[in-house]
């Protein structure tokens, strides 16, 4: 059984993806946990609903559409945590980097409450409940990020791992998940899901083309795969999910090249006449293409004495942009082999200069001319630097986000719409959630579609034509959101909220409130005076809850409680209570409530603090001593240790303060680590103003803009087209369809194309299904069982097989009719009736009638006759059944005392003279050089014996 629903991006043009799977058994897939620029916790409602259901989560990309909603989850859903989740390591480090950006951007990404969770709790002010809007969540801190995307389980492509599954999900019965590379982003997978039976090929967002970083998706055989026919283990699933966006895309004449050459050439006519041009990016998956890109383009130019590119400035702008840079230089072995074999030749370039005082440049992501921005001052700083008429110096500002909602993109543009000669380049179509109002950036290309202020067209140096829209001036309304502090009804409609919250989560997970302590801690310290005040005076103050929310709260020091409340705690934690009546209690409640530590222990016993045991003259001279190295170390001129020098260069991102100016000196020798020369922008103080702590509220300020600057469109979103669609999905021949992940024409037109295509005999189509969004769609595998019985001869003659756990027999015999086997077997009956008629009861024969009766119209597998046993045999082909790694054979030859190393690629050589393969098919190839030795076995007996063992031979008859 297979069952499929799809709760975010079906049928609309969101971006967001989330799927559910349902398999045999109640297990429950989610695939997925994308958002949308609205970051509304409404669309997260069903989701919700079914965590307490979930088996395992899988991550495909690390982009906002795919996983934004994976750290909210983890912060305000019970028991989300202990639900295991599955991605590549390159999702788990860059969504790590891109749920950092997002919170720290933009308010609006913690959520508010929904308007239905307050009115069910606040009921003590349904008056005034209506006015509470737009509350916030408290946001994750980037600790607490860190953390959630620790819990990640990293896998690697195309390796079957069995997951775990969460304590609250049925048994997987050998669930095994498999990761493939998308080609899309960097990590993105193509998931294949077998259950049983089932074979589920889960592919959203598959690029099949290579580009400058990313390799092809895995279809035709991993990276820059050029072969006929789709992988073995990607064919023929009994259910494709695959996205319909870009269905009515073709491909662009060219391909990567001429895309690029657009890129390049619009940038350079812009930045030739002093303009700016803004690329609006993600900040953790599409932005190394680009950048890369860019980079390349500038060392190229600066190397032509007629260049353009070389006088005009490249910035990349990210608030935790630096460590998206920084996990990429360690994830080269996932990007296409150029930048493998790029890296290879600048290592063997370095190791010709090491131990000389110059420094080979040119490694992958090792910027040179890229400048990183990562604080809002620096932006600001760029903003009002302005360029003299007299020189030709533009700049090319890459920035997050795609959406110019949040991030530096938005100030960006709001500060370079004036100028005429500003340049946007839209690299994606942007998103439009459904009854939301439209991003920025969907404004912008809502306008570059229609033209109506005219267009400019420039002329590329191979001839094409470069088409830049006018904006014309029209306005552009940017919304701000920022945080306002709660107070009044708000602050206590927010309580009581949070109460009925931390009551909920007390029932289901242990240790009562786990996820909303951060959010509770903050509103118990906004009124720590007045609680601890009271608690002097001995009042009783509070909002009564009951004892299974409150005990996980009792340990808070501002947090005052009833008598009844408190139980036997009372005589801990309320002052001049000495005696707790016990008689009637059960439990906890009859004995004294002292919290024992326990103590630490290694394998060696106790561990000691020396510390802990220092005399008192001891402890007076270690202050002294400290004292004095603080003072030494605040001197000017002194010399530091090599030690000291190493520690502060091993800080967490080994970049300089930025919060002092620069002395000349220091700027020759510091090294800023992307290539960057320093500059004014180093010295800015950066003077954000602080956000407010504790509840909030979501306030937005519009702000009205008069843009002049030209829009242009260049497709860098790195998606399938309809030509790769329309030629890979025959090819794959699954035999059921699910199409998600497009708008409802791209989805449609997509259907009709898959179904004509797909079309078996010309009588039978392929299911293809287009599900709404929270519609479940069957698309189990088309099954027909039969239940046989096999006859007692036939049973005695079987020869079981075991392989991987799994039992294999072969079977040759005559299926009976129910009235021919009854006629067979009737004899039989009446001499066991006969013979058990002396020994037992008459019910005896009632019962052995019965038992006939019920299997009188069960079909019955018996023996074959003799006279069709030769005729069998010669009909009957034997076949292997199992999987045969050349790493278990590897393993077994060295075992029985053989040479066996890979040489080549997918080639075991086995004591030199025995070659094995393993082709595409599945097929095993042996091929032997080698003669038997005297007195002793050839080895290419041996090896195919080792193969054999592996492998549960079926034979013909």
């Amino acid at each position: 059984m297979f069952t499929f629903c799809p709760l975010q991006g079906a049928l609309s043009e969101s971006l967001a993806s989330q799927s559910l799977l349902e398999l045999d058994g109640g297990v429950k897939v989610l695939v997925d946990l994308g958002w949308d620029e609205s970051f509304s916790s409404d669309k997260l409602e069903e989701l919700e609903k079914q965590v307490p259901t979930l088996s395992l989560i899988l991550l495909t990309h690390a982009t906002v559409s795919h996983l934004a909603a994976y750290a909210h989850c983890c912060k305000n859903i019970a028991l989300f945590t202990r639900i295991p989740v599955y991605a590549t390591r390159p999702v788990i480090d860059l969504g790590r980097t891109l749920t950092q950006d997002l919170y720290s951007s933009t308010p609006a990404a913690a959520t508010t409450i929904r308007q239905s969770s307050l009115s069910e709790t606040a009921y003590a002010y349904s008056q005034t409940v209506t006015t509470a809007q737009n509350l916030l969540l408290q946001s994750p801190t980037p600790e607490e990020i860190a953390r959630y995307f620790s819990l990640i389980q990293p896998l690697k492509y195309s390796q079957p791992h069995q997951p775990l599954s969460s304590p609250f999900s049925p048994p997987l019965n050998g669930l095994t998940i498999t990761a493939y590379n998308s080609g899309h982003t960097l990590g993105g997978t193509i998931w294949h899901i077998q259950h049983g039976l089932e074979s589920i090929v889960y592919a959203v967002d598959w690029n099949q083309a290579r580009e400058n970083v990313f390799a092809g998706a895995a279809w035709l055989g991993g990276a820059g795969g050029g072969g006929a026919e789709v992988i073995e283990q990607l064919r023929k699933p009994t259910a494709l999910i695959c996205s319909s966006r870009g269905a009515d895309k073709n491909a662009q004449a060219g391909g990567r090249a001429k895309r690029d050459e657009h890129l390049i050439e619009m940038i350079k006519t812009c930045v030739s006449r002093g303009g700016t041009v803004l690329i609006p990016v993600d900040s953790s998956a599409r932005v190394l293409e680009i950048s890369y890109l860019l980079e390349y383009a500038w060392r190229t130019d600066a190397a032509n004495k007629d260049g353009v590119l070389k006088y005009s400035k490249l910035y990349l702008a990210g608030r935790n942009v630096s460590s998206t840079m920084r996990y990429a230089r360690s994830m080269l072995e996932w990007m296409d082999n150029n930048i493998v074999q790029e890296f290879e030749a600048f290592a063997e370039g370095q190791r010709k200069v090491n131990g000389g005082n110059e420094k080979k440049e040119g490694a992958p992501f090792d910027f040179k001319y890229l400048r990183l921005l990562e604080r809002k001052a620096q932006i600001t700083k760029l903003l009002s630097q302005n360029i003299e008429n007299g020189e030709t110096q533009g700049r090319v500002i890459l920035a997050s986000d795609v959406s110019m909602d949040w991030g530096f993109s938005k100030d960006l543009v709001k500060g370079l719409a004036k100028d005429s000669r500003n340049l946007v380049i839209l690299t994606e179509r942007p998103n439009l959630a459904k009854d939301d109002a439209p991003s920025i950036s969907r404004t912008l290309w809502e306008w570059w579609r229609e033209r109506r202020d005219g267009v400019s067209t420039e002329q590329a140096s191979s001839g094409d034509s470069l088409e830049m829209v006018y904006s014309g001036g029209r306005e552009l309304e940017v919304r701000e959101a920022r945080r306002e502090p709660l107070d009044g009804d708000d602050l206590a409609i927010y309580q009581q909220w949070l109460a009925t919250q931390r009551q909920l989560q007390a029932t289901q997970q242990a240790g009562g409130a786990g996820a909303l302590e951060a959010s509770a801690d903050v509103v118990d310290d906004a009124s720590s005076e007045s609680s601890s005040d009271s608690e002097d005076e001995g009042e009783q103050q509070g909002k009564a809850l009951n004892v299974s929310a409150t005990m996980g709260q009792a340990g808070r020091k501002n947090v005052v409680l009833k008598d009844e409340d408190l139980g036997i705690n009372i005589l801990i934690k309320k002052k001049t209570v000495y005696d707790f009546d016990t008689r009637g209690k059960r439990g906890r409640e009859r004995s004294f409530p002292m919290a024992i530590r326990r103590k630490r222990n290694d394998d060696f016993g106790e561990l000691i603090r020396p510390e802990d045991y220092l005399r008192a003259e001891e402890k007076e001279d270690e202050a002294v001593d400290s004292a004095q190295v603080a003072a030494e170390d605040d001197k000017l001129g002194k010399k530091r240790k090599w030690d000291d020098v190493a520690k502060q260069a091993a800080g967490a991102n080994k970049r300089p303060n930025m919060n002092r100016a620069l002395a000349a000196d220091d700027a020759d020798a510091m090294d800023l680590g992307d290539g960057a020369a320093v500059d004014e922008l180093d010295s800015v103080e950066d003077t954000e103003p602080e956000e407010p702590t504790g509840p909030c509220k979501l306030m937005y300020t519009t702000e009205t803009v008069a843009v002049n600057l030209r829009i242009a469109m260049i497709d860098f979103s790195g998606l399938h087209d309809k030509r790769s669609l329309n030629m890979l999905i025959p090819l794959i021949q699954p035999r059921k369809l699910i199409l998600v992940g497009g708008t409802r024409e791209e989805t449609t037109a997509l259907a009709a194309d898959c179904r004509a295509a797909l079309a078996s005999d010309g009588d039978r189509s392929v299911d293809v299904f287009t599900p709404e969004v929270g519609t479940w769609v069957d698309a189990s595998m088309d099954t027909n069982a039969w239940v046989v019985k096999l006859a007692d001869p036939l049973v005695k003659k079987l020869k079981w097989q075991n392989v991987r756990g799994l039992g294999i027999v072969t079977i040759t015999g005559q299926l009976l009719a129910s009235a021919l086997a009854q006629e067979a077997d009737g004899q039989a009956h009446d001499d066991v009736a006969n013979k058990r008629q002396k020994t037992e009861p008459s019910t005896s024969t009632a019962v052995a009638l019965t038992n006939a009766a019920d299997t009188a119209t069960m079909p019955t597998l018996d023996v074959l006759p003799v006279n069709l046993i030769s005729a069998a045999r010669s009909a009957a082909q034997s076949l292997h059944v199992g999987d045969l790694r050349l790493a278990d054979l590897r393993r077994a030859m060295q075992g029985a005392g053989h040479s066996a190393e890979f040489r080549g690629e997918g080639t075991l050589v086995v004591d030199g003279s025995v070659a094995v393969r393993k082709t595409a098919e599945g097929r095993i190839d042996v091929e032997s050089v080698g003669l038997p030795l005297g007195g002793k076995r050839s080895t290419l007996y041996e090896v195919k014996r080792a193969i054999y063992d592996n492998l549960a031979v079926v034979a013909g008859a």
